[in-house]
């Protein structure tokens, strides 16, 4: 669907294609444990959250060098325009590269050098968001964070992602104190195997200012309430709920309830490569399965620019706003 739009959760990591993947093994040296494209996304059936990460951990192997990440990010870019993606505030992962020895501004200059030529290839502007990953300590985060200081240019935001359950937002408040200090914006997911109450803590105790995921405040109506008096942005990633079993299937989605409860929702998509689709994907699937008319879906990108981190830039926001309401449905 070429409605334009902003996207807003998308792992970087996590467009890793299979022939991508097969690509950079080969000019790497990596092996892969799997014979083919074929048999590597046979491996993409997920029971859980914990289990797509297995696979997603494993497969960063082949990620290496300044060129690696650049490739990666111009793939998405390249695909994300042809779905109408207009402004993309990208997720990734420092953490999980360092660990494997991979230095900090590898990633990030390669990632730069693609995102640095986003708006004249793809016609795309960018936004770099720095995750911590929560299950391992705050001070591997601090220590990231710390070694990010010499690339704060390229860095709008940090967030927080990796395995909720048993790491609540509260444990990396530290972090995002000194991410505060430094100008940083700051996102979190919370609430997507996790409970309401980590939706609270994000808010409350690391003064996030868009929840990503979110899907599990619908449990609890105070907090409903208290999103939608605050415009507070989930970032809702339905094809990713169906692929790690928080959602049995589309069709059962809260997306719409959401919307009808006034909260200000967008639609992304999350891991992509692994979760059958793009945005604009995501966009065509919710449509069909949900019977969101054209009014919910023009109402779902104007929410995306809405809650991009476009302060900086209201003459951009408004142009964008501005395109999907001349966008003339097929």
């Amino acid at each position: 669907m070429h409605l334009p739009k902003a996207e807003l959760h998308l792992h970087i990591e996590g467009t890793l294609e299979p022939e991508l993947a097969f690509a950079l093994a080969a000019r790497n040296g990596v092996d892969l444990p799997y014979a083919d494209t074929e048999e590597l996304r046979k491996a993409y059936l997920f029971e859980d959250l914990q289990s797509f990460l297995d696979l997603y951990y494993a497969l960063m192997a082949v990620l290496r060098t300044e060129e690696d990440f650049a490739e990666l990010a111009d793939a998405y870019l390249a695909r994300a325009a042809a779905q109408g993606v207009r402004h993309a505030e990208i997720f990734f992962d420092p953490q999980a590269h360092t660990d494997r020895g991979v230095p900090i501004g590898t990633v990030i200059e390669g990632l730069g050098r693609a995102l640095d030529r986003s708006e004249e290839t793809h016609g795309i502007s960018t936004q770099l968001i720095m995750c911590f990953l929560r299950d391992k300590s705050e001070a591997s985060a601090l220590e990231t964070l710390e070694a990010s200081k010499p690339y704060l240019h390229r860095i709008s935001a940090v967030g927080l992602d990796s395995a909720e359950v048993g790491h609540p937002p509260a444990k990396f408040r530290e972090v995002y104190a000194a991410a505060t200090a430094l100008g940083l914006r700051k996102v979190a997911h919370a609430g997507e195997e996790g409970p309401p109450e980590y939706i609270r803590e994000a808010l409350d105790v690391l003064g996030v200012e868009r929840i990503d995921h979110g899907l599990r405040c619908m449990e609890d109506p105070e907090l409903v309430g208290r999103l939608v008096s605050e415009r507070i942005p989930l970032t809702l990633c339905p094809l990713s709920n169906v692929r790690l079993r928080a959602i049995d299937v589309l069709e059962q989605h809260p997306l719409r309830a959401m919307m009808d409860a006034g909260l200000l929702c967008t639609v992304n998509s999350d891991d992509p490569a692994y979760f059958g689709g793009y945005v604009g994907d995501t966009f065509h699937a919710v449509h069909e399965a949900l019977g969101l008319d054209r009014e919910h879906l023009r109402t779902l990108a104007r929410n995306s620019f809405e809650a991009a981190f476009l302060d900086h830039d209201e003459e951009r926001r408004a142009r964008y706003l501005s395109e999907v309401e001349a966008y003339a449905f097929d």
